[in-house]
C-alpha cells in the first residue's frame, strides 16, 4: 500500500528548513520556531500600527482564564520582557526551541513594550451554578496563575456589580485627547520615554508606574466569596431576566462594568479585551440579529472609547481560535475552564450560541466564512453609535440611542 500524499511531512514556509508543525491556512505550513514568531509580531504590529497606547501608560488586562485571555497574557510577557511564571514557563514539547527563544529575546529587547500591565479576573461562579466549593477551586487556580506573571492583578467577583456607583452609567471625563496639540505625537512620546530611561541610566526593562502595593507577595490567600445575600440578590436580577440571550447580555454588560470601574480605580487608562478574530465575528452577527447594528463597530472594532477615560482595546482580534488553540498547546499556556450559564433548553439556547453553531458549521464547509465576517465588519463607522447628548444615550451600554426613523 502506498502511503497518502498528504501524510508526507511539509516544509516550513518562512525557513524553509524546519518540518512544518501546523498549516494555518491552505498552503500556509509553520514550523514551531516560526509560528512563536509570527504570532508575537503579530500581536506588536496590531498595536504599533494602532498607536493608541502611549509609554508609560497603565494598561488593564482582563484575564477570564480562557484560551485567548490567557495567550493575551502571554504576549504582553513576550513583547515585554517578563518572565512569566507560570504563563511564561517552557512547554517541555519545546526544548529544540532554545536557540530561537534565546535569539528573540536578545533581538527583541529593544522592541519591547513600555505599558505598565495589570490584570483583572471576574468570578462569575454564581451565575454559572458552581458551588461554594467549586468557586474556591477556580478563584485559587486563578490567583495562583495571576500571581505568577509577576504583574499587578485585582479578584473582582460579579456580585460587586450590585454595588457599582451611578457614575458607571455615564462616560467619565475624558482624558488627555491624542488629537490635543497640547498632548506630543506618539513618536515624540516614545522618543521621549526613551530618553529618559538612557538617562536613569535604565536598560528598558523596569517601566514607571508599577505600584509594589498592587502587586502580592507571598503565597495565594484563600478566596474569600461574597456575602450569601448578595449572591441570592444576583441570581434573583439574572432569574428575572425571561430568556437565556438577555442572560448572555447581562452577564456581559455586568462584567465590562466591573472592569471599567475598576480600571478608573485603579488609575488604567486602557482596558485590554482578549477576543479573538472567530469571537468577534461571532458577536458581529450576533449583535446584528439584536438590533445592534448601529453599534457594531464599537463593539467588535480595535478601539471602543464610549467610556471616555477608559478606552477599550482588542489586540488579539487578527489571531483565530485555530492559532490561539495551537499556541497555548505548543508553548504550554495554562488555561482555566469555567462551565457555562445555566440553562434548561439544550437545543438553541441563547442567540448568541446558535450564531456560534451556525458560523462555526459553517467554517468546517467554507473556510473563509469567518474572515469574511470579520472583513465586513472592518469596514463599519463607529459614528452611528455616538450620542449628540446625554439624554439620547442608552443607560446600559452607553451608546447612543437609534432613534432616528429614516427613510427605507
Amino acid at each position: 500500500d502506498r502511503p497518502c500524499p498528504r501524510s508526507h511531512p511539509r516544509t516550513c514556509m518562512k525557513c524553509g528548513q524546519g518540518t512544518a508543525a501546523l498549516v494555518i491556512r491552505v498552503g500556509d505550513p509553520f514550523c514551531r520556531g516560526c509560528f512563536r514568531e509570527y504570532f508575537v509580531h503579530k500581536f506588536r504590529a496590531m498595536l504599533g500600527k494602532n498607536r493608541v497606547i502611549f509609554p508609560g501608560e497603565k494598561v488593564l488586562l482582563a484575564v477570564s482564564g480562557g484560551q485567548a485571555s490567557s495567550a493575551m497574557v502571554r504576549q504582553v510577557q513576550e513583547v515585554s520582557g517578563g518572565s512569566g511564571g507560570a504563563w511564561g514557563a517552557r512547554s517541555p514539547l519545546t526544548p529544540h526551541l532554545t536557540p530561537f527563544l534565546c535569539q528573540g529575546l536578545s533581538r527583541e529587547a529593544a522592541k519591547r513594550l513600555r505599558f505598565v500591565p495589570g490584570l483583572v479576573y471576574v468570578e462569575e461562579g454564581a451565575v454559572r451554578r458552581q458551588s461554594p466549593e467549586q468557586r474556591e477551586q477556580t478563584l485559587a487556580q486563578m490567583e495562583t496563575l495571576l500571581q505568577a506573571t509577576g504583574f499587578p492583578y485585582h479578584l473582582i467577583h460579579l456580585e460587586e456589580a450590585l454595588e457599582l456607583p451611578p457614575s458607571i452609567l455615564q462616560p467619565g471625563p475624558e482624558r488627555a485627547n491624542t488629537s490635543s496639540p497640547s498632548r506630543p505625537s506618539y513618536k515624540e512620546a516614545v522618543d521621549s520615554f526613551i530618553q529618559q530611561q538612557r538617562q536613569d541610566g535604565d536598560s528598558g526593562t523596569s517601566l514607571p508606574g508599577h505600584s509594589t502595593q498592587d502587586k502580592p507577595a507571598g503565597p495565594p490567600a484563600t478566596p474569600r466569596l461574597p456575602d450569601a445575600a448578595q449572591t441570592q440578590e444576583l441570581l434573583r436580577s439574572f432569574e428575572a431576566a425571561g430568556t437565556a440571550t438577555a442572560r448572555e447580555e447581562l452577564l456581559e454588560m455586568l462584567r465590562t462594568h466591573l472592569i471599567v470601574q475598576t480600571a478608573r480605580d485603579r488609575g488604567y487608562s486602557k482596558v485590554m479585551m482578549g477576543e479573538s478574530l472567530t469571537r468577534v465575528a461571532i458577536k458581529l452577527l450576533t449583535n446584528l440579529s439584536l438590533g445592534r447594528g448601529a453599534f457594531l463597530a464599537v463593539d467588535t472594532g480595535f478601539t471602543d472609547q464610549r467610556h471616555g477615560d477608559v478606552m477599550v482595546v482588542r489586540p488579539m482580534r487578527d489571531y483565530t481560535a485555530k492559532e490561539i488553540a495551537f499556541y497555548n498547546l505548543f508553548f504550554g499556556v495554562p488555561t482555566v475552564i469555567v462551565p457555562p450559564l445555566f440553562t434548561k433548553r439544550r437545543e438553541k439556547p441563547s442567540i448568541h450560541q446558535l450564531v456560534e453553531r451556525f458560523l462555526l458549521g459553517l467554517q468546517e464547509e467554507f473556510p473563509s466564512t469567518i474572515s469574511t465576517v470579520y472583513r465586513t465588519g472592518e469596514k463599519l463607522s463607529p459614528e452611528p453609535a455616538k450620542a449628540s447628548s446625554e439624554s439620547q444615550r442608552c443607560l446600559l451600554c452607553l451608546c447612543g440611542l437609534d432613534i432616528d426613523g429614516g427613510e427605507w
